[in-house]
């Protein structure tokens, strides 16, 4: 095996985060100050994979048991390959992970892989190796995002009426650092009122994010009349601007916030973008679909993508050793 691998400690930190600025298929979220946020909550297992003394992929890895996760704290996961890996390469990386993974007691790991439109080059490849590993699909959640260059799109009746609203109503929507009036007199509470949970990150740890990530993590709220009645936090990648979370008051449809919202982020601020990605609209842990919000993202016209979460028994390494003839 041409592979070595080894498992991450903070003696890789820069090497770790180096590494994503020159791979084909990484995010911010993949950086170690965005993953560490919630170490007490993850027992971490990530590696990275060298071959000679160059870093070749890194796998962001959480364990349970005798499961590697990739990732259970994070949108996405799954191995990050060098800018220019080809299959050859792809299917050696795989192999030895697994290899490793068996040695150390791991009969699974999970992958959730990262969304296509998130991909800097088109990773094709991850279907088939994952057809060869006879990995089952133990979930597929769709996400909804739209091209905001793109001329063709027709949202609803619905939609342009609520911007009407807005309009007639004068909301102001303003670009923030401070994340509290949002997360205490919107966000928290709107959860709690219609869905009974909380957000996934605190007010303390999204603050956090912001100060690390302070142009990946970006805050627009909506006021009226000088009181903040909506907002949207968005993480923002290479080709994504992606509605992390969406909220707003109880006369959201009264007044058009979210319209009005949208409106300005995906015609203005984001118009360049290569995508905006409205995430998706999964419950019971991605097994089943909230309708109602489902059908309210279709209505600004966008589009259905596949979020694959594969399972992979590590048993299945060997399956690789018959690609080539």
């Amino acid at each position: 095996m041409k592979y070595s691998i080894q498992k991450y400690n903070s003696g890789y930190f820069s090497e770790w985060n180096n590494f994503l600025n020159s791979a084909r298929n990484a995010t911010f979220l993949f950086h170690r100050n965005f993953m560490e946020y919630h170490s007490d909550r993850f027992e971490d297992a990530s590696v990275l994979i060298f071959k000679d003394d160059s870093l070749k992929a890194i796998c962001p890895l959480n364990k349970v048991g005798e499961t590697a996760f990739s990732h259970q704290g994070l949108t996405y996961g799954g191995l990050v390959f060098s800018e220019n890996a080809n299959l050859e390469e792809q299917l050696e990386i795989f192999e030895c992970l697994l290899l490793y993974l068996k040695s150390n007691t791991i009969n699974e790991l999970v992958l959730k892989a990262l969304p296509d439109l998130y991909q800097n080059k088109p990773h094709n490849e991850l279907a088939y190796i994952m057809c060869k590993l006879k990995a089952n699909v133990s979930k597929c959640e769709l996400t909804s995002a739209l091209q905001p260059s793109d001329d063709s799109i027709k949202k609803s009746n619905n939609r342009k009426r609520g911007l009407k609203r807005g309009l007639n109503h004068s909301l102001k929507v303003k670009e923030e650092d401070n994340f509290e009036s949002f997360w205490n007199a919107v966000l928290i509470p709107n959860l709690k009122e219609r869905f009974d949970t909380s957000p996934v990150h605190s007010f303390a740890e999204i603050r956090k994010l912001k100060q690390h990530f302070p142009n990946e993590i970006r805050q627009f709220n909506v006021y009226h009349e000088n009181e903040i009645v909506g907002g949207v936090t968005i993480f923002e990648t290479k080709n994504v601007a992606h509605a992390q979370y969406i909220s707003a008051t109880s006369n959201r449809q009264e007044l058009g916030t979210l319209d009005v919202l949208f409106n300005h982020l995906i015609n203005d601020v984001y118009k360049e973008k290569r995508y905006f990605d409205f995430g998706t609209s999964s419950e019971n842990g991605g097994h089943s679909i909230n309708q109602g919000l489902f059908n309210w993202k279709l209505s600004f016209g966008s589009q259905i993508f596949n979020q694959m979460t594969y399972t992979i028994n590590t048993n299945n390494n060997t399956n690789l050793n018959s690609v080539w003839q």
